[in-house]
């Protein structure tokens, strides 16, 4: 290993090419992106500097702030929902002894297949009179509880939540329960001869040993949130009436429905720094935690 980290020929071999990919599919595209977000451009003609024009633009723009609250409820629904959901899923399948692959395989199935089948199913589940879910609450006497889901403003962005939530609980899942199976059981057996059985084990050993790996799900989790594109666009297009707009649909909209690139691109930029803050943000808190675990 030692020759290796001297061998310069292996660090052309390895690093270069990751190093050119990284540089042409991100680092020149994100500065294009930059570079775009000071202009007005409608795609065709030579884009005319305008400084920071779209950025007051979008600070003045009632539609975008309605975009950024949808993705902060993206992000809060996977912190504070989702994640600590996946945690406890991930334990008590953890505890099963038989039948194990198949509840993996169940709780798996749903992230690998694509969005649009996801949104599709889930758009018949909401459907308002042959929909799964309005025939099961009036099944249960629960007419009351009858919604248009993707039809009314006030639960359209909660039911795409809970679809998005749906597609990919279950890949995080399986990452939760490799980390969980990867722990020593000699550990495991010593809190319980401590005592440490049930929830309490989860709680003081399982929980503790693998915050390494919960960081890494909430990153993926919040990250996989302010991406979030496809699945609102095929649900409901971003209504009613902007109701389920993001910010990306937003984005993808300003760029190809009103062809006002630049607006686009300054929306992009304001995207990739709100997913650097809340990332940093989580890092930090992450490392705190295992100062404090220390």
């Amino acid at each position: 290993m030692s020759k290796i980290y001297k061998n310069y020929t292996a660090y052309f071999i390895f690093v270069v090419p990751a190093l050119l990919l990284y540089i042409t599919f991100y680092l020149i595209p994100l500065f294009n992106s930059l570079r775009y977000s000071f202009t007005d451009w409608n795609g065709i003609n030579d884009p005319v500097y305008t400084g920071f024009g779209n950025f007051a633009k979008a600070l003045a723009d009632e539609k975008f702030w309605v975009a950024f609250k949808n993705n902060a409820y993206f992000v809060g629904f996977s912190v504070f929902i989702q994640v600590p959901l996946i945690i406890f899923i991930s334990i008590i399948v953890s505890g099963v002894k038989r039948f194990l692959g198949f509840y993996k395989l169940t709780v798996f199935l749903p992230s690998i297949l694509s969005t649009a089948s996801v949104s599709i199913i889930w758009k018949f589940i909401y459907a308002p009179e042959a929909g799964l879910l309005n025939q099961v609450l009036r099944t249960i006497g629960l007419d009351s509880w009858v919604k248009i889901w993707l039809g009314d403003e006030a639960y359209a962005i909660f039911a795409v939540l809970v679809t998005n939530g749906w597609q990919w609980t279950g890949f995080y899942i399986v990452l939760i329960l490799a980390a969980i199976f990867a722990i020593s059981k000699e550990v495991l057996e010593a809190g319980e001869i401590d005592g440490a059985t049930g929830w309490t084990k989860a709680r003081l050993l399982t929980i503790p040993l693998i915050r390494p790996v919960i960081g890494v799900t909430l990153l993926l989790s919040v990250t996989g949130a302010m991406k979030a594109l496809d699945i609102v666009l095929i649900m409901t297009k971003g209504g009613p009436f902007g109701s389920t707009e993001l910010m990306a649909t937003y984005m993808y909209k300003q760029a190809y429905s009103m062809n006002d690139f630049g607006y686009a691109n300054a929306i992009a930029i304001v995207i990739t720094l709100f997913t650097a803050l809340v990332t940093l943000g989580l890092q930090f808190f992450n490392n705190r935690s295992k100062e404090d675990a220390y």
